[in-house]
């Protein structure tokens, strides 16, 4: 359990107290029921509020509030993005750098789809121990994202000849620059035509005197500014066009228009550099 404990590993508890959060609330953008149990079956998080009338001053808490309130929002796009796809056709998933999320439980895949849930060995135990069984559908990948991890997703079945919806999300921004560039090569590379990529960069890591930052780090310990990877990041975007994929950008405050909730643009934002990227590799 000592893996989700600490680091980036602790984000992902802090995340799924966030979609804890967003499931009970009466105005849902999106719902996992999987996600108190993540929160309560670690000694780091047992204490953490997993309702909002739960947390010090509700909604207008940094943490518990605003940034929360991010994850529910994108949780729900990402969501629909997967399921928009395999329901296109595409009948396996990629999750890189899975964390805590339960998609592969919670979501009403079509009929033979596959979904791969590749992260740090010590988190998908942690993962395995909490969810119990889990259905064939569901294949654990234990690598880590820095490494060659085509490797061990080639071993565990996946085939790069099926057109393969990818999510990356939450991730990216804790990678070194090279590993970025590593794993938008493989996707490309292990991708048919007809696949599907979905991931989420941050431009400005923003002032660590933030309040969401201080916020964060005076309530659960974690420091995000110093989690963050310091290195410029690759233009991913242009490196999907010149291999012939297609892509659109936007905001999380599009969606939040879109859905009529969400978190809304504030002064020095620290939500204000935070991109999400929609891609297709054409048939």
């Amino acid at each position: 359990m000592a893996g989700v404990e600490h680091g980036v590993g602790l984000t992902a508890l802090m995340v799924a107290a966030g979609r804890a959060i967003e499931t009970h609330r009466p105005d849902s953008l999106a719902r996992d029921e999987y996600a108190e149990r993540f929160v309560r079956a670690a000694h780091a998080s047992a204490s953490w509020p997993t309702r909002i009338d739960d947390a010090p001053d509700g909604d207008s808490n940094p943490l518990w509030g605003r940034l929360c309130r991010y994850f529910g929002l994108r949780t729900r796009v990402f969501d629909d993005f997967l399921l928009e796809s395999t329901r296109a056709g595409n009948r396996q998933v990629v999750l890189l750098g899975a964390g805590l999320d339960s998609r592969a439980l919670r979501l009403d895949w079509p009929p033979d789809c596959v979904v791969h849930e590749i992260d740090r060995a010590e988190v998908l135990a942690f993962k395995d121990t909490v969810l119990g069984e889990a259905p064939p559908s569901r294949r654990s990948i234990p690598t880590d994202l820095r490494g060659d991890w085509a490797q061990a997703l080639l071993a565990g079945g996946f085939s790069p000849a099926a057109p393969t919806t990818w999510l990356a999300e939450g991730i990216l921004l804790y990678l070194p620059a090279a590993a970025e560039r590593h794993l938008i090569s493989t996707v490309d590379s292990l991708s048919a035509p007809g696949s599907d990529l979905a991931y989420e960069i941050k431009l400005d890591l923003g002032s660590p005197a933030n309040p969401l930052y201080t916020s964060t780090r005076d309530q659960t310990g974690i420091d995000l500014p110093a989690l963050f990877n310091p290195d410029p990041r690759p233009d991913s975007t242009t490196t999907l066009h010149t291999h012939g994929w297609s892509t659109t950008t936007h905001t999380p405050f599009h969606f939040t228009h879109h859905h009529g909730r969400g978190p809304h643009p504030e002064p020095n934002d620290a939500l204000s550099g935070n991109r999400w990227v929609f891609a297709h590799k054409p048939s």
